[in-house]
């Protein structure tokens, strides 16, 4: 896969992607990521992207030629017009595992980070294939969406992970919060792993887990449980679970 995020601070990128995952990908040429100076494709000496509001108002908005322009030139280097083109804004769809997924699929992204007061809205409908955001909130800028939305992605990846059942097993891979992990020593400071774990008894085990995902999906996210196929049995066990913890 390659990756193409089009940004006005490219030197953010440098760090976070210079360790872990994405750079494990990037070795072992899994994955390509290049950031593009959007400042770049301005059309004056001094570099401007941005202007003032029609109709006033507070802030400054991102020019649309310099971001069409920088894209125009990705498509002409990549030979991929056509990939996905992905806006980074607070008012776009929220970004979840379920669109990580789908954005995995594909071969060539491009991530155009958002700043100032926003963008000029014709960069999001001629431009841009998808919006998404990580949150409701506001950030400064897109560089920090970029990051959070390249790693899920990237980890998606087939061989990228040391084993396929670290994505799989992860919060919100199966719709639900993921399980509580136990590791060495099996006593600290009094507190216990909990004995079904070290039965070796494998089916036990996965039933544990399954419980305790439920379980703590429920009781932090249980929103997330519209969304989740559970039998009559299961649905009992949480109302009962819920009302011993009141």
């Amino acid at each position: 896969m390659r990756i193409d995020i089009l940004c006005l601070f490219p030197e953010m990128f440098v760090s976070p992607f210079a360790h872990s995952i994405v750079r494990r990908a990037e070795t072992r040429g899994l994955v390509e990521v290049f950031t593009h100076n959007i400042r770049d494709f301005a059309h004056d000496r001094h570099a401007t992207v941005d202007d003032y509001p029609y109709g006033g108002g507070a802030g400054m908005v991102l020019k649309p030629e310099p971001v069409f322009e920088a894209a125009e030139y990705v498509w002409k280097t990549t030979g991929s017009p056509g990939s996905p083109v992905i806006l980074l804004t607070p008012a776009g769809r929220l970004f979840s595992q379920e669109t990580a997924a789908e954005l995995a699929g594909h071969s060539h992204l491009m991530l155009i980070c958002g700043h100032y007061e926003g963008v000029d809205e014709r960069v999001a409908e001629h431009l841009a294939t998808d919006q998404l955001s990580i949150g409701d909130y506001v950030l400064t800028g897109g560089e920090l969406a970029a990051m959070v939305v390249v790693d899920a992605v990237v980890r998606l990846i087939p061989e990228v992970l040391g084993s396929q059942e670290s994505a799989t097993d992860e919060s919100h891979a199966q719709g639900l919060l993921e399980y509580p992990h136990y590791t060495r020593p099996e006593v600290y400071r009094g507190w216990k792993v909990p004995p079904v774990l070290l039965s070796g008894n494998h089916a036990e085990i996965v039933a544990w887990r399954r419980r305790q995902s439920i379980l703590r999906t429920a009781t932090r996210r249980p929103d997330l449980l519209d969304n989740v196929t559970l039998s009559d049995k299961e649905r009992a066990w949480i109302s009962e679970s819920l009302l011993d913890r009141r």
